[in-house]
């Protein structure tokens, strides 16, 4: 496995690049593009929250930062979730002729993603300061942050990817349930002080991430420290396990997509 993963550097950059600049070819905005939707959101949201339709707890800063961060955030995380699933698909035709690790589909997404990232934080960072919120050294902790949602996110995708193959459903679901899964984390609600909902969002493993994610970013430590690094535990573990399966599924599905 770590021999594939080693022999795929080169093929992962060379996809990376290629898609990235597919994916800002011909456009105007070009890369702003990775900002436009959260500020969409939160502008959305904003409005809701001053005109009196939704009603939202004290956050402890500005609402639009509070929204605008957990929002960038959460779309991290949900393209670091659809990534794997989505570079397969788009390399079925690939796979089926030429034998190459197919270790470099999954990491020519993790790059891709990381771009698409810090083009969202490079914009993100002078935003909130103009929002009246002024980072501090905690901003240093903001790559594990992303580190964290990143292997989260691929840790999911690749355990759906092999199933996704067989039934696009699996795609096609997952953008429905992460925009339920969004009320139930701290991206535009703050922490419920009590109640079933209280539980929920505890329970939720994204809460850690982002809470910590949102602190480092606007000039605090964060609250839940440890259970960040329980998260990231756990799911580093299950990165490993999926990358497992992975390998094990691609020859079976390979052969019967090529019948």
């Amino acid at each position: 496995m770590w021999q594939d993963l080693y022999a795929s550097k080169e093929l992962s950059w060379r996809l990376a690049r290629r898609d990235i600049s597919a994916q800002y070819r011909g456009t105007i905005l070009g890369y702003l593009w990775a900002f436009i939707l959260p500020l969409a959101n939160t502008l959305t949201w904003v409005f809701l929250q001053g005109a009196g339709i939704v009603k939202v707890a004290d956050t402890g800063m500005p609402y639009a930062v509070y929204v605008l961060t957990g929002t960038m955030l959460w779309q991290m995380f949900i393209e670091a979730l659809q990534s794997p699933l989505q570079q397969v698909t788009a390399a079925r035709s690939m796979l089926a002729k030429l034998n190459f690790p197919r270790e470099a589909l999954i990491v020519s997404g993790m790059i891709k993603w990381g771009f698409n990232a810090i083009v969202k934080v490079v914009v993100l960072v002078p935003v909130i300061m103009l929002l009246g919120v002024r980072p501090n050294e905690s901003i240093l902790l903001l790559p594990f942050a992303m580190a964290a949602i990143l292997v989260v996110g691929t840790a999911i995708g690749l355990l759906l990817a092999p199933v996704g193959l067989l039934y696009t459903d699996i795609g096609r679901s997952i953008p429905i349930l992460a925009q339920f899964a969004m009320f139930i984390t701290p991206v535009v609600f703050a922490m419920p002080q009590g109640g079933l909902w209280a539980r929920l969002f505890q329970w939720n493993f994204m809460t850690p991430l982002l809470l910590q994610g949102r602190a480092w970013l606007t000039g605090s430590w964060g609250p839940m420290a440890l259970e960040f690094l329980v998260v990231l535990a756990v799911f580093s573990l299950l990165l490993f396990l999926g990358w497992a399966i992975y390998r094990l599924a691609m020859p079976i599905l390979i052969e019967r997509m090529s019948s």
